[in-house]
């Protein structure tokens, strides 16, 4: 229970600062969500875990909030602490390509100093918002490049035993958009250790679209791993992440989102079949052949949400004028707070574009965002 004592033990730890008045709708890119019960910034890592501690022993509910990119929250007064890591130190070594960076780092910064230090590897993943805190947590990728490419090791609080300590990148079971530690609650993330090269060229270019953004020419393709300048190629995913409305701007409603709200199918060949036959026979051949489908290990193949989206028939915009809720008008994996949406218009549109697919193609869509307080069914 969160008594006036225990506000007062976490008030005195040294890094933490009460904040009376925050909502989530502060906090989150999707500007939507409630008032916590009390919110609490900590400045320092050992603030957070000071404060998680005291709060699991009083068997308070609690919430991490980073850069609030990926949190879909309920409205109204929500019985639950939000405890804010504001910790954001970055650590580079240019000798060894040792980047460390605590929780609250936002992520963009780290591939910036990154970058303009002359460290490669994370430069696909320019313009992610959020915090380092949370890459790690569900293995967060874009361009052909995932953060389980280059991350050693995390310090971890584990919630069950109180401890603090670094664990290896190995132990987290790091998969597409997974890691041991999503949906679980087990431990928080105080900061991140990645392993960069320092010969200022890109991550290898595996990715269609960014590759022909670069040139990269089909001779070069078929030579094997191609790589670029990583101020060069940082330049071009920013310029494809704001054309999507995937950088955060203010003033952008198209950027007021969770990101890529579901994320990419991986199912059975036979499904893949099923699929592309039903698109052959509605949409013809040409289409039908190129349509996205990738080998994803152990039998599966991944197909892209944002196609099925678009092929269930919800286009960019969608449901259009007026709506308080909608799809980026640049891209259709991004559901969108048009201004004054609430939690309930997320949850409807986003129950209708997954049910709009699966009844177009029997695939079930996968919610990325980690739900508070709301559900899909």
């Amino acid at each position: 229970m969160l008594d006036s004592s225990l506000t007062q033990e976490i008030a005195a730890v040294d890094g933490a600062e009460l904040d009376p008045d925050v909502t989530f709708a502060d906090l989150t890119t999707l500007r939507i969500g409630g008032k916590p019960t009390l919110s609490v910034r900590c400045s320092s890592t050992s603030a957070v875990a000071q404060v998680v501690k005291k709060l699991d022993s009083a068997a308070v509910a609690l919430l991490i909030v980073g850069g609030g990119s990926n949190l879909v929250v309920a409205d109204g007064d929500l019985d639950l602490v939000a405890v804010i890591i504001e910790a954001d130190d970055v650590t580079l070594n240019l000798s060894t390509g040792m980047v460390t960076a605590e929780a609250g780092a936002e992520w963009d910064d780290v591939v910036s100093l990154s970058v303009e230090a002359g460290l490669g590897g994370i430069e696909c993943l320019s313009g992610i918002p959020g915090s380092a805190g949370a890459t790690p947590v569900q293995n967060v990728g874009a361009y052909g490049v995932e953060i389980s490419d280059v991350l050693t090791r995390v310090q971890l609080l584990d919630r069950g035993t109180g401890t603090v300590e670094w664990v290896e990148a190995s132990e987290l079971d790091l998969a597409y958009r997974y890691s041991n530690l999503k949906f679980t609650n087990r431990a928080v993330v105080l900061a991140i250790e990645l392993q960069l090269h320092a010969d200022g060229l890109s991550a290898p270019l595996r990715f269609g679209e960014l590759a022909r953004r670069l040139a990269v020419s089909e001779e070069e393709n078929a030579a094997g791993e191609v790589r670029r300048p990583i101020l060069l190629v940082r330049e071009a995913v920013l310029e494809l992440r704001r054309a999507k409305g995937m950088v955060v701007e203010t003033t952008d409603h198209d950027t007021w989102s969770a990101g890529s709200f579901f994320t990419n199918p991986i199912v059975e060949p036979a499904l893949v079949d099923s699929v592309q036959r039903k698109i052959a026979a509605e949409r013809g051949e040409q289409e039908a052949t190129s349509m996205p489908r990738y080998a994803a290990g152990e039998g599966k193949e991944k197909l892209s949400a944002a196609w099925l989206i678009e092929r269930a028939g919800f286009n960019k915009g969608h449901p259009g004028a007026g709506a308080r809720a909608g799809l980026s008008s640049k891209h259709t994996l991004a559901l969108t707070n048009r201004g004054d949406a609430n939690s309930d218009d997320l949850v409807e549109l986003a129950r209708e574009i997954r049910d709009g697919v699966f009844a177009a193609f029997g695939v079930t869509l996968v919610p990325e965002p980690v739900w508070i307080g709301v559900t899909l069914d």
